[in-house]
């Protein structure tokens, strides 16, 4: 059973900060080095000051860049630059974007949802790392708050959801904010006690939750519940900030390609003539990906069919990859030039291109009892790390 309720969250006061689209950032772990300096020179408020730490000059020890930004979280708090909501609320929250030339819209829910062992209403589709883990929980202790909201995925359709979410669309948001990919992402408030937020725990106590994006921080959840639990006992560390979406709305999955580092790379496959080529031949109903890599000075494009049944992650992963150490041997990327790039550049020795897949895909090896290999999916769009936050205290 799915429990969920609505919070207090802290919101950041534009009056203070200036544009939202200045303090707001993607989640943690899609931002490069190059956005982070742009993001943090955006802002002295911008959110990656608190989700993304750093060692600094005269750091004494590893948890300092931790303490730092428990300390910056507090200050903001006391100088109401982040304010709390006086009431518990549900935060209803919409991305519009353009995909394939075509006009799109997701909308779902922020709430709290009660945590859980995996593999009950709450289900992942990948594996996680352990050092990402660590590195949120580390953080989690010092903050104290849930900084972004791990994105989930229910069957649905729910009538009653998406009436409630239509009529709330059609007041003015708390908060709007255009991203550096052209989504419009918009935010309101339900207080608990308006029309409807009483239904909804209702609604979702018998839909299951299929983790899109945020594997590492529910896992942390997990873990820092647990040790604040055996202390203090039941708290709010049982429940995590979560943005909930329906799946008939079909929110994309792109893919994120794998570069190799080091090893041999796998090279197979009719060659292509250019990435170009490669991107228009890959297949998830054809379980197509493609390569690229340096061949004699020159840089060669492949695409091979595998055998088996789509993700085509998952059949790259049992017959081509299985002798690579991930955690060593692979870094991930959505963006595909970029993987071409480096490969280009020599300071990668190829790179494997994958298609896009769906989630009704992802269930099915979910529902055969698997899980996909680490940083197999991108769903798209992110929702925006800062528009609402959920402290613990």
């Amino acid at each position: 059973m799915s429990r969920v309720s609505p919070f207090a969250g802290l919101l950041f006061d534009a009056t203070r900060t200036g544009p939202l689209d200045r303090v707001t950032a993607p989640p943690y772990d899609v931002i490069s080095p190059e956005d982070e300096a742009r993001y943090r020179r955006a802002s002295p408020f911008n959110i990656v000051r608190l989700v993304l730490t750093r060692d600094e000059p005269g750091d004494d020890g590893a948890e300092v860049k931790y303490a730092r930004a428990g300390s910056l979280l507090s200050s903001w708090r006391e100088g109401l630059v982040l304010v709390p909501d006086q009431v518990p609320a549900y935060y209803p929250y919409e991305m519009r974007f353009v995909l394939g030339g075509r006009p799109r819209r997701l909308r779902g829910l922020i709430c709290q949802v009660e945590l859980e062992p995996w593999g009950g209403s709450i289900v992942p589709h990948e594996e996680t790392m352990a050092g990402p883990v660590e590195d949120r929980l580390h953080l989690m202790r010092s903050t104290k708050a849930n900084l972004s909201a791990i994105h989930a995925v229910f069957r649905g359709p729910c009538p009653g959801f998406g009436k409630l979410l239509h009529r709330v669309a059609g007041e003015a948001p708390i908060a709007e904010v255009h991203d550096e990919e052209g989504v419009e992402h918009r935010l309101w408030r339900l207080p608990e006690t308006a029309k409807g937020a009483g239904e909804v725990a209702g609604w979702l106590e018998d839909e299951q939750l299929l983790i899109a994006d945020g594997h590492h921080r529910y896992t942390m959840a997990l873990r820092y519940r647990n040790e604040i639990r055996s202390r203090y006992g039941a708290g709010p560390w049982d429940q995590v900030m979560m943005l909930v979406v329906p799946a008939d709305q079909a929110p994309p999955v792109l893919p994120i390609h794998r570069i190799v580092l080091r090893g041999l790379v796998p090279i197979a496959g009719a060659r292509v003539r250019d990435l170009q080529e490669v991107l228009a031949q890959v297949s998830d109903d054809e379980v197509v990906y493609g390569t690229v890599a340096l061949q004699e000075g020159e840089l060669v494009h492949r695409v091979r069919a595998l055998d088996g049944s789509p993700p085509t992650v998952c059949a790259l992963h049992e017959q081509v990859l299985g002798g690579l150490d991930a955690s060593r041997d692979l870094t991930f990327t959505a963006d595909a030039v970029a993987a071409e790039t480096a490969v280009r550049e020599g300071r990668a020795a190829g790179a494997l291109f994958l298609p896009p897949t769906t989630t009704a895909r992802i269930r099915e090896v979910i529902e055969r009892g698997g899980r996909l290999p680490q940083k197999s999916t991108y769903f798209w769009p992110k929702p925006r790390t800062g528009l609402v936050l959920r402290p613990l205290s």
